[in-house]
């Protein structure tokens, strides 16, 4: 019987970019054609550090996408991404899904703002380190032959955070706007769980149902777990874990 492929991220302390890497190298992506196929997309000035780490008790990795400098260019449109996907080395379908995943946030960018989407400036979610965090989940998922992805409910949480627009409220106006048709479950953490860059990949990714709600996980075989370490220490492990299994 055919199987197909599939990816469960659980969602315990929310999801980021830098999270999801972790997870997916955790998980068993091979991290030397992981890297030789970012180096595809042909944008210069960082280092990734890649580090086992403990957090209350459970191992993982945590990835770290080190600038060399200041990214001045911060202030990118939707079109400059196009630009920087279409000019790279990465497969068809690789680029593909990275441009929905930054169109998803220059959507909700412009709903929240009130303004065209051609004229949303992506400030952290355009610098490099965001870039290359999307893009590298996005060849991760591809490199691991991810046919589905599923999510469990998300921790919905208060606090502040600090980003080019001023103080916003947790999760970010943006971020929230994303996850339509998600599940949410209250959490008294009041630090930033969910990044924009972590809600606009599984708003892509995840499988929905007709009416646009997250779809089910269905019985799999376990295959692989993988857990991938946020930059916060909390008194719950800030990972996320990622299983993979087959179904039939």
């Amino acid at each position: 019987m055919e199987k197909m492929r599939i990816a469960y991220f659980d969602c315990f302390s929310g999801i980021s970019g830098d999270m999801t890497l972790g997870a997916l190298l955790h998980a068993g992506l091979d991290e030397s054609e992981w890297r030789a196929q970012l180096t595809k997309l042909n944008v210069p000035g960082y280092d990734i550090s890649v580090e086992r780490v403990v957090k209350e008790g459970i191992s993982g990795r945590q990835v770290d996408v080190k600038l060399h400098e200041a990214d001045r260019g911060h202030g990118r449109h939707l079109a400059d991404i196009e630009s920087i996907l279409n000019s790279s080395g990465l497969s068809e379908k690789v680029c593909s899904r990275a441009f929905a995943v930054f169109n998803r946030l220059a959507s909700a960018e412009a709903k929240v703002h009130a303004a065209p989407i051609d004229q949303i400036h992506f400030h952290e979610v355009g610098a490099v380190d965001a870039i290359v965090d999307i893009v590298g989940s996005c060849i991760g998922l591809e490199m691991l032959g991810i046919e589905r992805v599923y999510a469990s409910p998300l921790p919905l949480n208060r606090g502040w955070v600090e980003c080019a627009h001023g103080t916003m409220p947790v999760p970010a106006p943006a971020t929230l706007g994303l996850l339509e048709g998600f599940k949410f479950r209250p959490d008294e953490r009041e630090k930033e769980l969910i990044t924009p860059t972590g809600a606009a990949l599984i708003a892509e990714y995840v499988e929905r149902t007709p009416t646009g709600e997250t779809a089910i996980l269905p019985p799999m075989t376990l295959r692989a777990i993988g857990y991938g370490s946020g930059q916060r220490n909390t008194w719950i492990p800030n990972l996320l874990r990622v299983i993979i299994g087959d179904i039939d």
